[in-house]
C-alpha cells in the first residue's frame, strides 16, 4: 500500500484514544482538545475510510464492529511506533554525557585536556556545561558535575577529585619586569580583587599580616577573568593552582614566592548514585582521574 494513502497520524492517535475510552469527551481531555475537535476528526476519518467506526446515540458513542477491529490494529501499530521511538531516544541518551563544571575550571583545566577524552571515546557525545550555578540533578539535564566546595552533597555520590591551594601570580612584564622579591613588597603593587576574600589568609601564611587586603578596583567574580587580568599586566592576582599552571608553564604568568595559601574548598566529582555505574560516566571518571594524577605529578615537579 502507498503510505501516502494512510490517514494522518494525528487522526489515528485521536481515534485510538476515542476507541479506548468510547468517549469523545474523555479522549479530548487526554489529548488536551475539545469534544467537538475529536468528533470532527472522527467524522473526517470515517469519510476518508468510507466506513462507520462509531455508532452515535446523542452524546454517547460506541465502536461498531469495523471500528473495534480497526482500533485493535491501529493500537498495535501505534505501540510499535512508540517502542521504536523510545529505543531511538534511549540509544541517543546512552551516548550523550552532560558534564557541568565551574566556569574557570572548565575553561582553564578541562578544555585544554578534553581532546584526549574525545579521541579515546568517540562513541560518547560529550556536552560541557560551564556555569557557576549549582547543578540540580532533579531538574537539569546533567549526568556529572565537578563542584568546588565542601563535598557534602545530600543524596549524591561525591568523591574528592583535587585539593586546591592559592598563590599570587603576575605578568612577567608587570612593573617593567621589576617583580617583588618579598611578600611585603606587594603592598606597593596593584592587587587584583576577587569575591573569595582570600588575600588576608595568604598574607597571614606569608608572615605579612600588616599588608592590607585590596578594597578598591575591579571585583572579579569569575576566576578565569581574574587570571586573564593578571596575564594582561593589570596587577597581581591570587589564583588557584588548577587554573594558573598552564599559563605559568607557557610563560604568560610568573608565580611569586613559594608560599601556598590553604583553600577552604576542593574539587569534587559528583553524580546521582544510579548513574555512577553507567559506562559513559565510568569512562569520564576514569579519564578524569588519570588527568588529575598527571597534573599532580607535574605540579610536584614544577
Amino acid at each position: 500500500m502507498d503510505l501516502r494513502q494512510l490517514p494522518a497520524l494525528n487522526a489515528l492517535k485521536t481515534f485510538e484514544a476515542a476507541a479506548r475510552h468510547e468517549s469523545f469527551s474523555r479522549a479530548g481531555d487526554e489529548l488536551f482538545v475539545t469534544h467537538g475537535a475529536v468528533s470532527h476528526q472522527m467524522r473526517a476519518l470515517e469519510r476518508e475510510l468510507g466506513v462507520a467506526l462509531f455508532a452515535r446515540d446523542g452524546k454517547r458513542v460506541r465502536l461498531t464492529d469495523a471500528g473495534r477491529r480497526y482500533a485493535k490494529d491501529v493500537r498495535a501499530a501505534l505501540m510499535v511506533l512508540a517502542d521504536a521511538t523510545r529505543e531511538v531516544r534511549l540509544g541517543h541518551r546512552e551516548r550523550r554525557l552532560v558534564v557541568s563544571s565551574v566556569s574557570a575550571l572548565s575553561a582553564r583545566w578541562i578544555t585544554p585536556r578534553i581532546g584526549r577524552f574525545i579521541e579515546r571515546h568517540p562513541e560518547i557525545d560529550l556536552e560541557l556545561v560551564s556555569t557557576n550555578a549549582l547543578a540540580d540533578f532533579a531538574r537539569d539535564d546533567v549526568d556529572v558535575a565537578i563542584r568546588f566546595g565542601s563535598g557534602r552533597y545530600a543524596d549524591l555520590h561525591s568523591e574528592l577529585l583535587l585539593e586546591e591551594v592559592y598563590f599570587p601570580v603576575c605578568s612577567p612584564n608587570l612593573n617593567g619586569g621589576q617583580l617583588p622579591r618579598t611578600p611585603a613588597e606587594l603592598a606597593h603593587l596593584n592587587l587584583l580583587r576577587s569575591d573569595d576574600g582570600l588575600w588576608r589568609t595568604w598574607f597571614d601564611a606569608a608572615g605579612v599580616p600588616d599588608v592590607v587586603e585590596p578594597r578598591r578596583g575591579v571585583l572579579y567574580q569569575d576566576s578565569s577573568n581574574l587570571l586573564q587580568a593578571a596575564i594582561d599586566g593589570q596587577g597581581v592576582a591570587l589564583v588557584r593552582r588548577s587554573i594558573a599552571m598552564e599559563a605559568i608553564e607557557t610563560g604568560g604568568l610568573v608565580r611569586l614566592f613559594a608560599i601556598d595559601g590553604p583553600s577552604p574548598w576542593s574539587y569534587y566529582f559528583v553524580c546521582p548514585p544510579p548513574l555512577l555505574a553507567s559506562p559513559r560516566v565510568q569512562a569520564f571518571r576514569d579519564w578524569l582521574w588519570e588527568e588529575v594524577e598527571a597534573f599532580r605529578a607535574r605540579y610536584a615537579g614544577a
